[in-house]
């Protein structure tokens, strides 16, 4: 699915791409997987950012700061 403009302006790395459909839906399999795109993605210096703030709630924070931080399908 392409995102449109508005949603990637929304996205903070909207060039890195992480499948979450169809993977482990554990919270640390998830945070695993796009902290390893986004140094994958030469974006290493915001890994420990984006931990902070997916993990400073609960299982839908998480979701959300992953949409909101890379290109999620």
């Amino acid at each position: 699915m392409e995102m449109t403009e508005q949603q990637t302006a929304d996205v903070r790395f909207p060039d890195v791409q992480v499948q979450l459909s169809g993977k482990d839906g554990n919270s640390f399999s998830i945070i695993g997987r796009v902290r390893r795109a986004l140094k994958d993605a030469g974006h290493a210096d915001a890994v420990a950012e984006f931990t902070r703030e997916a993990t400073g709630g609960d299982y839908d924070h998480l979701l959300r700061t992953c949409m909101a931080w890379v290109d999620v399908s």
